[in-house]
């Protein structure tokens, strides 16, 4: 079978090296000069800085992503992340970090309940897993069940560094979904190599099987004849093929066919789409010679102004920066109605860096802004329309199509893996 693939980022790779793995030969697109889109590696001042996610992925070694390279046979080394922090002030009733602060596991996040929530909460945990909620959104839910406002701040924090949303925009059955995913594959873990040692394993497999890569070479059309995709154009030239995969989200995909998407017979879909939200946020990459957090999970922010979560993946990986150094990562959430003001968003973001490290040294290597066609995801978590498009033969992967309670690359592989099935049974 020819495959041809829209899109070089971790979704058509997965999928380019899956399916040049089983033996078909396959052919991907890509119209940046570089392969990874918004994950792989970018040196800067000898870090390796990434192009979108934080070197992280959230399931570790046990998750379906490092599922996927082992079936693949990409060689990548993805080590365990020890422990996941939260941030608290030092005194209860403070709303910021500026009179001190302390840090607790994740684990003991009930610590700051009155005992009759600490209560309930240990009810909760152990009744939502045989029936979980529905019907609402998480902040929503969190209200109707305790009373101190903790659990939703936790809540904005732990959305927004996983899902770039607030509690207030993801559904319940969600998030649930998620936690499920926590109990089955563990937290967090680091990829030697950063995003690069994946995606570079996997751009490995495609050539060593036969398949090929092309940068620079954007897809103007998705040829359909006989209402099936049988190709692409690519600088005035048909290539064509048995099944078409892409991974350039919903919205693009089906704009390079729209002659051939009817209002009429596919009004569903096409309404769809245009409900579709992408996420946004910002990314602070920080360079200090001691480090920030001390360990290789994340820390969750729930009373800084915008920060939700930081990472230091040299705790791992000390390879990711130059001798000496340590390379941090922060993440906030932008809303919708705040896009348009990013200087603001990131001043407030620097703000609670210099509230969450007092007195420590650090400079600011890079800030990193995903929004509009560069965005953290392309549908927010929870929203997209799944892998099929109303074209047979023709499919979409990635950050817009991802698996239920997928977090980030996580959700691409659970998508992609889906997908893989459907073709190859």
């Amino acid at each position: 079978m020819r495959v041809v693939i829209i899109g070089a980022g971790l979704g058509g790779l997965l999928s380019a090296a899956r399916l040049s793995k089983a033996g078909n030969a396959v052919e991907v697109f890509e119209r940046l000069p570089i392969t990874g889109g918004r994950f792989t590696n970018l040196e800067y001042k000898g870090f390796q800085l990434s192009s979108g996610a934080f070197h992280m992925l959230p399931h570790g070694p046990g998750g379906p992503l490092a599922k996927l390279l082992k079936e693949i046979g990409a060689d990548v080394q993805i080590v365990r992340s020890e422990k996941t922090t939260i941030r608290l002030p030092l005194k209860k009733g403070d709303a910021d970090y500026r009179q001190g602060f302390r840090d607790i596991p994740f684990n003991e996040f009930q610590k700051p309940l009155s005992h009759r929530d600490r209560l309930k909460s240990a009810y909760l945990i152990v009744s939502t897993r045989k029936d979980p909620p529905e019907g609402s959104t998480l902040k929503e839910w969190i209200r109707s069940q305790v009373k101190d406002e903790w659990l939703v701040k936790l809540a904005d924090s732990f959305c927004g560094w996983s899902l770039s949303m607030r509690s207030d925009e993801v559904s319940v059955e969600e998030v649930f979904e998620i936690i499920e995913n926590l109990y089955r594959f563990g937290g967090p873990g680091v990829p030697m190599g950063g995003c690069k040692g994946i995606t570079g394993a996997l751009e490995k497999v495609i050539t060593a099987n036969g398949g090929t890569i092309n940068t620079k070479t954007e897809v103007s059309k998705i040829l359909v004849e006989n209402g099936k995709a049988v190709g692409v154009v690519v600088d005035g030239t048909e290539h064509r093929a048995d099944l078409v995969i892409s991974n350039i989200g919903h919205a693009a995909t089906a704009g390079l066919c729209s002659e051939i998407l009817s209002e009429e017979k596919n009004a569903e879909y096409l309404r769809t789409l245009k409900t579709l939200q992408p996420s946004a946020g910002i990314k602070i990459c920080l360079s200090a010679e001691e480090p920030l957090i001390g360990h290789s999970g994340v820390l969750l922010t729930p009373y800084a102004r915008r920060v939700n979560g930081i990472n230091e993946v040299t705790q791992v990986d000390p390879s990711l920066s130059p001798p000496g150094k340590h390379l941090t990562m922060s993440h906030q959430h932008v809303a919708p109605e705040n896009v348009g003001k990013l200087e603001e968003e990131i001043e407030m973001g620097l703000r609670d860096l210099k509230e969450i490290f007092p007195g420590k040294k650090y400079e600011v290597l890079l800030i990193q802004s995903y929004h509009d066609s560069w965005p953290v995801n392309r549908a927010s978590s929870g929203t997209d329309p799944g892998n099929n498009t109303p074209i047979p033969d023709l499919y979409v992967v990635g950050d817009g199509a991802k698996g239920e309670g997928g977090i980030e690359v996580e959700g691409i592989a659970l998508g992609v893996a889906r997908t893989m099935e459907k073709i190859l049974g």
